[in-house]
Parts: C-alpha cells; structure tokens; sequence
C-alpha cells in the first residue's frame, strides 16, 4: 500500500509540474504576442514618419541673442533673451521676444511669442500706401514709399521686419534709440499705423480710381 502511495504522489506531482509548465508556455504566449503588436506598431509609425511634410510658409529670423542676469538672493542667475521676427511674405508679420536658461528654448519661447503678436500690413502694390513714423521707447523709424525697383533701404532689425512682412521697395530711417528691440517695436508700430486706401476713399466718399488720380 506505501508503494502504491508514493507512486500515486509521485504522479500528482508530475501531473501538477506538467500544468505548471503548462501555464508558464501560455503566459509567456500571452506577452510575447503584445510585443509583436508593438513591434508591428512601430514599423507603421516609422513609415508613416517617412512621409513627407508640408513646408511651413511662415519664417523665422532671430534678430538678437543678449545674455542677461538677474541678481537674487543666492548671487546672480544668468540667462538669455532671443528677439525673434516671424513673417509669411504675404503681409503678415510679428516680434517675438523671450528669455530662457537656454538659447534653443529662449528661441522657441520668442517664436511662440511672435505667432501671437502677427499683425496684418496694408500693402499697396509692392510697398507702403503712405509716409509713416514709428515709435517705441527712446526709438523712432520713418517709413516712405518707394517706386518699384527701389528696394529695401533698411538695416538691422527694420529691414528683417520689413523683409518678412513682404514689402519689396521702400525707403526708412531709424532715430534715436540703436536697440534692435527699440527699432523693431518701432516698425511694427508704424505698420500697425498704416490706413489701406479703400478705407480713406470710403471716408470721403470717393472711388480708388478717384482717389488714385
């Protein structure tokens, strides 16, 4: 009777160790096939990356990069400040100004900065309906219409300014303040200003071609 006892143990335990083996062969089954999954989702992802993306028509210019730091409590905190230009060509155009710890994330921040800030530029024909002047700060641009053939006759941060909003001949002079900060604000504040024709001729109730002779 013992022996047929052990033997009927010794059974159970193989029996058991089988079912054992059993269940480890499906668990590891189980995983194996999300990794699989996984393995087939990244090779989409990875072609559908491959394909290729549409060109931004809006273009960034970074126009200055300054270290500055501020003074706290446990001694001085350096960072940097980037003025970014951002434009489409087409009339639109906005500055953009950020600081970072960084240089790369004090461009991105100024990028972002300057997406929010576009204004819209009344273009006439390929420059400016009227003579205008622009103030920020300490610093002042006079803007002038110019025939075509011209140009631009800016510098510095004006005439990145003037480049990105699509202005292809005009004529500027900057004042008193040299900061590209200054100069740039003071541009976009005279474009800001410009009055379209159709909206003086619908002022004194004229036609554009009235207007225009």
């Amino acid at each position: 009777m013992e022996n047929n006892e052990e033997l009927n143990v010794t059974e159970a335990v193989e029996t058991v160790s089988e079912e054992v083996k059993a269940e480890e062969t499906v668990e590891t089954a189980a995983e194996e096939k999300p990794s699989r999954a996984r393995k087939g989702r990244g090779r989409k992802q990875k072609i559908e990356t491959t394909e290729e993306k549409p060109q931004s028509e809006w273009t960034e210019r970074v126009v200055q990069i300054s270290r500055v730091t501020k003074v706290v409590k446990g001694g001085k905190k350096l960072s940097f400040r980037a003025i970014v230009i951002v434009g489409n060509q087409k009339g639109q155009v906005g500055i953009g100004c950020a600081k970072a710890s960084e240089v790369i994330i004090a461009i991105q921040k100024a990028i972002a900065d300057g997406r929010k800030n576009v204004i819209t530029v009344p273009i006439f024909k390929t420059t400016i309906p009227h003579p205008i002047t622009g103030r920020s700060g300490a610093g002042a641009v006079m803007l002038r219409p110019a025939s075509a053939g011209t140009g631009i006759i800016a510098g510095g941060a004006v005439r990145s300014v003037l480049e990105l909003a699509g202005i292809e001949n005009i004529l500027s002079k900057s004042l008193g303040s040299k900061s590209p900060l200054n100069a740039a604000n003071a541009t976009i504040e005279a474009l800001k200003s410009l009055t379209p024709f159709n909206e003086v001729a619908k002022k004194r109730g004229l036609t554009m071609a009235e207007l225009l002779n």
